[in-house]
């Protein structure tokens, strides 16, 4: 099959790298003159773990090229996908969907044949719709069809949920679209993977009604943590025990600073104001939004009280930055709000993220950045752990407390035990959903 993708950010790019690992013949597009050239080069713009690797596989075997002319991508397609940003529009928390739209009207004057356009994006329900709408009023005697397939990826784990996704969602109106996007997934479809088709407005529901529900167990289990600490309870026991139950599971039971990144805080909002405008309010989802944005803010007192109740002219030592391990994705981290705090409230603040730099100089003004975890703790009077990459997992506690003022962590990732920094010889330890935990 020969596929365009528009969009070569997160999910347009780590798309079209494996469509053309399955085979097809795939021209990537972006507007951006730099960032095609570095796509040229063999050099990813995004941190993804095996994603150069691939990247380079594929364009050494004539399958995967790059473009800033959508027209010429378009060109003797089967299949358009659009893969463009929808932020979260200023003024009323929806989707801003201008991106798709003009992505829409550019193919619809450069395709030459029976085309499927398929909606990547993460877009409101009726989107799809639109798009179609767009395409006709655009090029009123095209052949074609809209297809809508959302992306079910996370960051860090990209490659791997493609190509071994849970289920791949698919909405078509037609049997020939079906058709096309039954060839474009065989090879998943092959090995059994669940192939889910259902109508336009289903599967656009099907992605923000997944995202809504990981958000609500993410900010359950923080306000479950908020109530363990009240009362003596241990949110990693408390977590284990409802885990084990099938009904609920134990992924996205981790207590910590909230949630974050591209998908959760701007598809919450969109969903809630869905819900708005047809009548049927989604209130659980509207408290998930709030609640996830209070448990950032209670992070912030953690650190306070850590300092007696003020970090003014304390160093700070903060560990990670990127809303979770494994990605160089700054979008909504808890850190955004948790670091411009500390340095509001007079601390000097240190930070090390083995990703977040590239973005994180821009996004946090007047903090210092080091090399590595001990540079930051020293002299340091509290060190905050606040994204659980792998190389804090396992720091030298004893080295890291000799090197500080004073020796007090706050572990909003609960990756410690009291036990462990005490022994360590720290003096003081904050940790998420734990009261024992609090003092030393």
């Amino acid at each position: 099959m020969r596929i365009a993708m528009i969009g070569t950010g997160y999910v347009g790019l780590v798309s079209g790298v494996c469509f053309s690992d399955f085979g097809h013949d795939v021209i990537c597009v972006d507007k951006n003159p730099a960032k095609i050239e570095m796509l040229e080069r063999g050099e990813v713009p995004i941190f993804e773990p095996g994603l150069d690797a691939l990247l380079a596989r594929n364009v050494d075997a004539g399958r995967l090229t790059f473009t800033t002319d959508l027209a010429k991508a378009v060109k003797g397609a089967d299949a358009v996908f659009i893969a463009v940003g929808t932020p979260t529009r200023r003024g009323d928390g929806h989707a801003d969907l201008s991106y798709v739209m003009a992505a829409a009207e550019e193919i619809a004057h450069a395709m030459d044949g029976y085309t499927v356009v398929v909606t990547k994006s993460t877009v409101p329900v009726g989107t799809n719709r639109q798009v179609q709408e767009v395409i006709r009023g655009a090029k009123p005697d095209a052949e074609f069809d809209v297809a809508s397939n959302p992306e079910f990826l996370r960051e860090g784990a990209a490659i791997d949920d493609f190509m071994r996704p849970d289920r791949v969602v698919v909405g078509v109106q037609s049997d020939r679209a079906a058709d096309v996007m039954s060839e474009i997934y065989r090879p998943l479809f092959l090995r059994d993977f669940p192939i889910v088709t259902t109508d336009l407005e289903s599967a656009e529901m099907i992605k923000y009604a997944a995202n809504a529900f990981l958000a609500v167990k993410i900010t359950f289990v923080n306000e479950i943590a908020r109530l363990c600490e009240q009362v003596g309870a241990d949110i990693k026991q408390v977590s284990k025990g409802i885990g084990l139950d099938g009904r609920i599971g134990n992924k996205f039971l981790h207590a910590g600073p909230g949630y974050g990144g591209s998908c959760f805080p701007k598809d919450t909002r969109a969903f809630a104001r869905t819900g708005q405008e047809h009548a049927a309010p989604l209130q659980l989802v509207e408290t998930v939004i709030k609640v996830n944005d209070e448990v950032k803010r209670r992070m912030i007192d953690k650190v306070m009280d850590l300092c007696g109740g003020s970090v003014n002219g304390k160093t700070v030592a903060v560990l990670g930055v990127t809303f979770k391990p494994n990605t160089d994705d700054m979008r909504e981290a808890p850190s955004l709000t948790i670091v411009p705090a500390l340095v509001g409230g007079g601390a000097k603040v240190r930070v090390v993220d083995p990703q977040g730099r590239r973005e994180g100089e821009a996004l946090l003004p007047g903090v210092h950045w080091c090399d590595d975890p001990y540079e930051a703790a020293e002299k340091a009077d509290v060190v905050v752990i606040l994204t659980e990459w792998n190389e804090f997992r396992a720091l030298d506690l004893k080295r890291m407390a000799e090197r500080m003022e004073t020796p007090r962590m706050a572990d909003l990732r609960n990756v410690y035990s009291s036990a462990d920094v005490k022994e360590a010889g720290f003096t003081a330890y904050a940790a998420v959903g734990r009261r024992d935990d609090l003092t030393l």
